[in-house]
């Protein structure tokens, strides 16, 4: 009886110990002054709420991550803020949990770009044309414009890689935006995009990370160039420049909640998403970076002195264009294949 009682005792304290070493919801976002502001409108207040400890770290993206750390085993992360081409993917291969959209509130809450089987859109970014005011007074209007090297001289500022550059070149050829992939998915589409980089070509500047774009508009080196909405209206926030977006044919896109497989938080983690979905809580966003928000009800509630920032205000979202996530998970090797070849001719 002795040797059962010691042994249950044993058994016990491994239990209790097992328990006290349980692993805290961990949520893992990209860094910077947008995980800053997250940190103050969601984790803060969900810890809070919950009376439990959140941790949370950054990543820079990258599918391979999320993949190794399922097939592991045991993840270290709950909750990943991911781009949609890694959304797709996860979804398709089984990496991610299934949402209960029943606790986000009904689909019908958000708008239809945020709704996935196993993803919760949670901000709408943009890379749209921008120019600085100081210097134009009547600026660019439209991707056309962007082309116009006799109206407006001076270097242009493009991101370097084929997804986003094929997509102005054919806007800015005259292709409408609800044809846009249609006209991308044949060659002569594809050709038709070359075509047109082909004139700006010797104008154009590169830039491979965010801030480079703003860094080329201040210094003059660039007289407009694409650019994520956030850091333009952030800019002008912090250091008083007047950088203007030109929201037509800007290119939106949608990054989500997911929840690794078999997490060990995975039901904290769904309460998490929950949270950090509701209006109210959404729609404090805007005051520290200008990306757009998924719950329709919180677009509604953004103060009138943010909305003119934001992708989803309704004016802005107009004439805008939905990047097509499907295209470029098919279409991505080949065409940047293709335009780094174009590149170095």
């Amino acid at each position: 009886m002795k040797k059962w009682a010691l042994l249950a005792s044993v058994l016990a304290l491994g239990a209790m110990s097992s328990a006290s070493q349980a692993r805290d919801l961990t949520i893992t976002s990209w860094g910077g002054s947008y995980q800053t502001a997250q940190q103050e409108i969601y984790f803060t207040p969900f810890s809070e709420k919950v009376g439990k400890p959140v941790l949370d770290e950054s990543w820079d993206g990258g599918y391979g991550v999320l993949q190794a750390k399922v097939k592991a085993g045991a993840p270290n992360w709950d909750v990943v803020q991911v781009e949609a081409e890694e959304l797709a993917l996860g979804c398709d291969d089984g990496i991610f949990e299934m949402i209960d959209w029943d606790k986000m509130g009904g689909e019908d809450a958000f708008m239809p770009a945020a709704v996935s089987d196993c993803g919760v859109g949670t901000i709408v970014w943009s890379l749209a044309l921008a120019y600085d005011g100081n210097k134009l007074s009547d600026g660019p209007k439209n991707w056309a414009d962007f082309w116009d090297v006799k109206k407006f001289p001076g270097k242009r500022a493009l991101r370097k890689g084929a997804k986003y550059t094929l997509e102005f070149a054919l806007l800015a050829d005259g292709v409408p935006a609800d044809e846009l992939y249609d006209v991308l998915s044949t060659p002569e589409g594809v050709d038709r995009a070359f075509a047109k980089l082909d004139e700006l070509k010797p104008d154009l500047v590169w830039w491979e990370s965010g801030a480079q774009p703003l860094q080329f508009l201040a210094s003059g080196e660039v007289a407009m160039a694409a650019s994520y909405n956030g850091r333009i209206s952030g800019i002008n926030k912090t250091e008083g420049k007047n950088f203007k977006i030109v929201w037509p044919g800007s290119i939106y896109a949608v990054d989500s909640w997911v929840i690794l497989k078999d997490a060990e938080n995975k039901d904290l983690a769904q309460d998490f998403i929950a949270f950090a979905s509701q209006p109210e809580n959404m729609s404090k966003l805007p005051e520290y970076i200008a990306y757009g928000l998924t719950n329709k009800k919180a677009s509604s509630m953004v103060p009138d002195e943010y909305k003119a920032d934001v992708p989803t205000t309704p004016e802005n979202l107009e004439k805008a264009l939905s990047l097509n996530v499907d295209f470029w998970i098919d279409n991505s090797e080949a065409l940047n294949q293709r335009f780094n070849a174009w590149l170095a001719q």
